[in-house]
């Protein structure tokens, strides 16, 4: 089963940062650049989960013929404002749009919030092969929640990402990578955002989380690392980088995300 840590549960216990150089981590990290690299060349395809699931609504889920979510509107406005605005970036390779994990994410959590307007942004960044363009993707990704927020002050925001897209959600919160430099989301937005849900972060490959690496977000976060996942478990299993549109792992996410907006008010 995949496994999802938040400031109460946590895989990887935080290392000491002076401890670690550049050199004790850019091997691990190239490795795990080299990986992605290696699931893009695979393709993106449907697949078949190697664990026993205990969630039956993934099928539920995975049959809904459409995406309910709308782009959110760029005119001024209460009238226009969603109650929640979905921002999540796809993984490397994928085309444009919220990919194969962000959609049936976005879809399950819409159907967890009855009652409440919820729209989607999927983030505007080239998603390359050469994992170069995290930081530009999370200069989108703040520049739309920093615009939306103005115009929309009632708006509650979840975000989030897969691969190459938990980074940029990293970089968007103001976590340091050495994948690239971007705009970050003011601290004063920070209690905006309900809910941080990233799926395989290549963050993991420098001993930190969003929960140990984050005080602002440490309490509002869901990060899931499939066992053998080479890009954020040093596994050796790249299949299971490409099982968190089938595994559960989309539909925990997205009731840890509808729990937090509920919570949030």
């Amino acid at each position: 089963m995949p496994t999802a840590r938040s400031s109460a549960q946590r895989r990887h216990p935080r290392r000491n940062p002076g401890a670690r150089t550049a050199a004790s981590f850019a091997i691990p990290v190239v490795l795990g650049v080299v990986v992605a690299l290696a699931v893009t060349v695979l393709g993106r395809r449907p697949v078949t989960p190697v664990r026993k699931l205990s969630l039956p609504a993934v099928a539920a889920v995975a049959a809904s013929p459409s995406l309910i979510g709308a782009a959110i509107a760029t005119a001024p406005g209460a009238a226009r404002c969603p109650a929640v605005n979905v921002v999540f970036a796809r993984g490397t390779g994928e085309p444009s749009g919220l990919g194969e994990v962000g959609a049936p994410f976005v879809r399950t959590l819409t159907a967890d919030l009855p009652g409440k307007t919820v729209t989607y942004y999927a983030v505007n960044y080239a998603a390359d092969e050469l994992q170069t363009s995290a930081g530009p993707g999370a200069a989108d990704m703040s520049d739309h929640i920093i615009s939306t927020a103005t115009q929309c002050p009632g708006t509650t925001f979840v975000i989030g990402g897969y691969s190459q897209g938990a980074s940029v959600t990293d970089i968007a919160i103001g976590i340091p990578t050495i994948l690239g430099t971007g705009t970050t989301i003011p601290a004063s937005l920070a209690s905006r955002i309900a809910a941080v849900v990233v799926f395989g972060n290549p963050l993991a490959l420098t001993g930190e989380t969003i929960t140990s690496a984050s005080p602002h977000y440490a309490r509002k976060v869901a990060e899931f690392c499939d066992t053998g996942d080479p890009v954020c478990g040093a596994g050796g299993n790249v299949q299971a980088h490409l099982d968190y549109a089938a595994n559960g792992s989309t539909t925990q996410g997205a009731r840890f995300a509808a729990g937090q907006v509920k919570a949030a008010g």
